[in-house]
């Protein structure tokens, strides 16, 4: 079996570390940071000229017609750099789903224009991970030719600066429907909210019986369920991406730090103490790695990967916490400095973690999933 990337995945993969290393560099971040910024506009505008933003849209509508894995090596390098652009909401929650759901007359709307750059997309499927006695709802009435939905949504990741919304609603049959929303349609209102001092970047959203056309529905009447279940899939796989991308660059900066820096005469990465938490912070970024391309090579074959997508997820949340915790306390005082950069990655993998949920909750239900079928839990224990 040969496990190596292709020449055309490395190659991919090159692009994406040059353009943001060229890009979203610790002074550029700081810069951004004074200012207030969220998001890297120029940053956005060069993925879109190198093509990257296109690479898992189909070829018919301006994009490369690649696939997952190449999006997630994008990711990974975004991770590393813990650039600020909306690439994880338009691509893996808005691109993907339209890629693989949507007709021709919305892939023609809506996938060439993210290819070059000229929207952004999102999916208000936050509810999935919430207590029910705090998730949000819409609903859909059929009305003419068209729905009318009105309801709220919470925490829609990037949604302050998306063109276009994919939100879930139940109609009077109770059944789910995924539908087309334009933040300039009118009764759709969009409120900025900040969960992890990243910025503002979600948004609660909240529809005033808005009018959309029969040509919003994303796939078919009461396929809702089905959409957003592998919204979810797809999108964990991404998060676990970039969360990969973060813990091997925070450990690395932490690594360099500790070789350099001295305590007595003697570098602090001599101490065996420092040393066997760095390794241990190796283990867990391998960790990460092994279950994440696992559960993102079975996705990618179209396989089932409920139990590898669990299992990437708990790691994900577990050992991340580990690795930045380590990259934290091993730079002391300085960690704790907003102008040095080691704080943006602990920011990043906590965000991350906490959209994934916790480590905790990861485990329990993957421990209920394979309590539930005993035939899911072979391949997860392949490793």
């Amino acid at each position: 079996m040969n496990f190596d990337f292709s020449e055309d995945q490395l190659a991919i993969r090159e692009l994406a570390y040059q353009i943001f290393t060229d890009s979203a560099t610790d002074e550029s971040l700081l810069k951004l940071a004074r200012s207030g910024g969220t998001y890297d506009d120029s940053l956005w505008s060069t993925l879109a000229e190198q093509g990257l933003l296109g690479i898992a849209i189909p070829e018919a509508f301006g994009g490369s017609g690649l696939g997952f894995v190449e999006l997630c090596l994008i990711l990974e390098e975004q991770g590393r750099r813990v650039a600020p652009t909306p690439l994880f909401s338009s691509l893996v929650l808005g691109g993907l789903p339209l890629a693989n759901y949507g007709s021709d007359e919305q892939q023609q709307q809506w996938l060439g224009a993210l290819a070059t750059g000229s929207v952004k997309l999102t999916a208000a499927i936050a509810e999935v991970g919430m207590n029910p006695a705090l998730a949000t709802a819409v609903t859909a009435t059929a009305e003419g030719d068209g729905w009318v939905l009105s309801g709220k949504r919470a925490v829609v990741p990037d949604g302050s600066v998306a063109d276009c919304i994919l939100v879930p609603a139940v109609d009077a049959d109770g059944k789910t429907s995924v539908f087309l929303v334009e933040t300039a349609t009118a009764g759709v209102a969009l409120t900025g909210v900040n969960i992890s001092l990243l910025g503002e970047r979600a948004a609660h959203l909240e529809l005033n019986k808005v009018s959309v056309a029969a040509t919003a529905l994303l796939g078919s009447v009461g396929q809702g369920q089905e959409i957003v279940d592998w919204i979810e899939e797809h999108a964990n796989v991404a998060h676990c991406a970039l969360q990969v991308g973060v813990t091997e660059e925070a450990m690395k900066r932490t690594a360099a730090y500790l070789s350099e820096r001295e305590q007595f005469g003697v570098p602090l990465g001599s101490f065996q103490a420092l040393a066997m938490r760095m390794a241990d912070s190796y283990i867990d970024v391998e960790a990460m790695r092994s279950t994440y391309w696992l559960a993102l090579w079975r996705l990618s074959e179209g396989l089932p990967a409920s139990a590898e997508v669990r299992a990437a997820k708990w790691w994900a949340c577990d050992a991340a916490a580990r690795v930045v915790q380590t990259a934290q306390h091993h730079h002391g005082g300085i960690g704790a400095d907003l102008d040095y950069p080691i704080h943006r990655f602990f920011l990043n993998a906590k965000h991350i973690a906490y959209t994934l949920g916790n480590g905790s909750t990861q485990l329990d239900r993957l421990g209920e999933l394979l309590a539930s079928d005993d035939s899911i839990g072979f391949h997860a224990l392949e490793l």
